[in-house]
C-alpha cells in the first residue's frame, strides 16, 4: 500500500466529515456553522465536552453517525501516520547499518566528503561509471538524500579521523573534499593525508587564497570552480568549436569516447617500445595525447617515435572498450603478445 496516499485519503475523509458535520448540525438543529463545526470536532476526537446545545432526536441520530464515521477515520489516520513514522525510522536505521556493513568490505574506492550540489554531481558521475564510492556527510537532511539515492553513507564530520577511518580511508583509492568552507576542506585534507599518505586527494577551493593552504595540507590537486567556470566561458566565446569538442570528449554519455589515464606496470608489454611499435594506434585505435614520465616530466602530443617506459602514465583518448583493453594489458606484467 502507498502510505502517503493512504494518509492523504484519511485526512481528506476527516475534512469531509468536518464539513458534513458542520452543515448537518446547522440544518438539523439550526445551529451556527461554527457551533456545528465545534460539535463535530469534540465528537470525533472523543474529548467528552457536553453538547453545545441540547440535541433533538434527529440530532442525536445524526451524532451517532458522526461518531461512527469520524472516530474510525481519525483512528485510521493516526495508525497510518504512526506506521509511516515507525517504518521510515526503521528503514533508515536498517539502511544505514547495511551501508556501514558494505563499507567494511569495500576497497579501492573514492570517498566524497560533502553532499551538496557539487558532491551530488560527483557521486552521480561515479555511479554512471560504476566506480565504488562512499559519501561522508554530517548534515541530517543531506544524509537522508544520500540514502534515498542509494549511495553508501558514512555519517559524521569529515574532519574527524574516526569518521574517515569508518569510511575505509585505509583501503581507499582517492578522496574528494567538497565541504562548505575552505577551513573544513583544509582540515579534512590534512587528516586524510596523515591517515593514508598514498591517497589521491582532490579538494575544492572556494577562495583563491585557500589553494596554497590546501596544497600544503596534502591535496594532490586543488580545483577552483569559479576559475574553471570562467575559463570555460572564455573558451566558449573565443573557441566554441574547441569547447564543443572538449565537452563531447569529457562527457562519456555523448559518444562512446573517453579520455583515460593508464599507468604502465613493471614489465608491461608496452615498456621499452616506441609508440609506433605498439598496438595502441594500429589495433586499439587510441590517440595518445600525452605521456607523464616516472619523474613527473610531461610529454605533450608525443610523436610515433616517442619511447614509452614502465611506470609511465599515458593519457589516451578513444572508445571505452579499447581503453579498457589497453588498461588491462598495461597492468599485466611479463606479456609480449603485441601482435
Amino acid at each position: 500500500m502507498d502510505r502517503p496516499k493512504a494518509l492523504l485519503r484519511a485526512f481528506a475523509g476527516i475534512a469531509i466529515i468536518l464539513l458534513l458535520g458542520s452543515l448537518g448540525y446547522h440544518f438539523i438543529e439550526g445551529w451556527s456553522v461554527l457551533d456545528g463545526f465545534y460539535m463535530t470536532v469534540i465528537t470525533i476526537t472523543t474529548i467528552g465536552f457536553r453538547e453545545v446545545h441540547d440535541l433533538s432526536p434527529n440530532g442525536i441520530v445524526f451524532t451517532i453517525f458522526v461518531i461512527a464515521g469520524g472516530i474510525g477515520t481519525v483512528t485510521y489516520a493516526l495508525l497510518t501516520g504512526t506506521r509511516m513514522v515507525i517504518e521510515g525510522e526503521l528503514n533508515s536505521i536498517l539502511t544505514r547499518r547495511r551501508s556501514m556493513k558494505a563499507i567494511g568490505k569495500i576497497k579501492d574506492h573514492f570517498i566524497v566528503c560533502g553532499f551538496g550540489r557539487m558532491g551530488c554531481f560527483v557521486c552521480n558521475q561515479l555511479q554512471e561509471r560504476n566506480i565504488p564510492f562512499v559519501v561522508v556527510e554530517n548534515r541530517t537532511e543531506s544524509q537522508d538524500a544520500v540514502i534515498q539515492d542509494g549511495f553508501l553513507l558514512s555519517p559524521g564530520d569529515a574532519t574527524r579521523e574516526d569518521v574517515l577511518v569508518a569510511a575505509g580511508i585505509a583501503q581507499a583509492r582517492g578522496l574528494v573534499s567538497l565541504l562548505d568552507s575552505d577551513a573544513a576542506n583544509v582540515y579534512t585534507v590534512l587528516t586524510a593525508r596523515q591517515l593514508n599518505p598514498d591517497l589521491e586527494i582532490v579538494a575544492r577551493a572556494i577562495e583563491e587564497a585557500a589553494e596554497k593552504k590546501l596544497h600544503w595540507a596534502g591535496a594532490s590537486r586543488v580545483i577552483s570552480p569559479y576559475r574553471i567556470g570562467g575559463m570555460r566561458l572564455v573558451m566558449g566565446i573565443l573557441k566554441p568549436k574547441v569547447m564543443s569538442f572538449l565537452e563531447v570528449a569529457m562527457d562519456h554519455r555523448e559518444l562512446n569516447i573517453e579520455i583515460e589515464e593508464v599507468k604502465l606496470a613493471e614489465g608491461s608489454p608496452y615498456g621499452g617500445k616506441k609508440l609506433v611499435d605498439t598496438d595502441l594506434r594500429r589495433e586499439l585505435n587510441l590517440i595518445i595525447i600525452g605521456i607523464i614520465k616516472r619523474d613527473g616530466f610531461m610529454v605533450f602530443n608525443p610523436g610515433p617515435n616517442t619511447m614509452v617506459d614502465d611506470h609511465d602514465t599515458l593519457i589516451a583518448m578513444g572508445e571505452r572498450g579499447n581503453l579498457a583493453t589497453f588498461a588491462q594489458k598495461a597492468s599485466v606484467p611479463n606479456r609480449s603478445d603485441e601482435s
